[in-house]
């Protein structure tokens, strides 16, 4: 089994968004960070839970995924397949198909203090200097 934690951080609401992400395969581990642009927390959450999964299709397609997060939102709704929230839908539906790359994908509410690796990755990846565009 793959355990994934991941996290997310933004600057506002909406604002400035990035996402941790920690791959535990035994012993080893990879983390990384993305920017995800202007979201709003809850919203980020999901898109790391997203990003993971995308980055797990590519090395272990096929594995049992274990995703913890400390977003009981984000958790509550990948648990029971729904959510009211019409902004998150497309998430939930996003997730779900990728979630078709694995026999199976459990999803775990941690608490913040076992999540500190991958919030200290969003936040540094939040408030790295952006590169400008030419």
């Amino acid at each position: 089994m793959i355990s994934v934690f991941t996290d997310a951080a933004a600057s506002g609401d909406p604002g400035p968004a990035a996402c941790g992400i920690i791959i535990k395969e035994g012993s080893s581990f990879t983390e990384h960070s993305f920017y995800l642009g202007e979201y709003s927390n809850h919203d980020a959450e999901f898109l790391a839970v997203e990003k993971a999964l995308e980055l797990c299709k590519e090395k272990y397609f096929g594995d049992i995924i274990s995703i913890r997060s400390d977003s009981k939102t984000v958790v509550e709704a990948l648990d029971q397949g729904y959510t009211k929230n019409k902004s998150f839908q497309s998430y939930l539906y996003s997730i779900k198909v990728l979630e078709e790359s694995f026999p199976m994908v459990f999803y775990k509410w941690i608490p913040e203090k076992q999540n500190k690796q991958a919030d200290l990755l969003a936040k540094k990846k939040l408030h790295q200097p952006k590169k400008p565009k030419n």
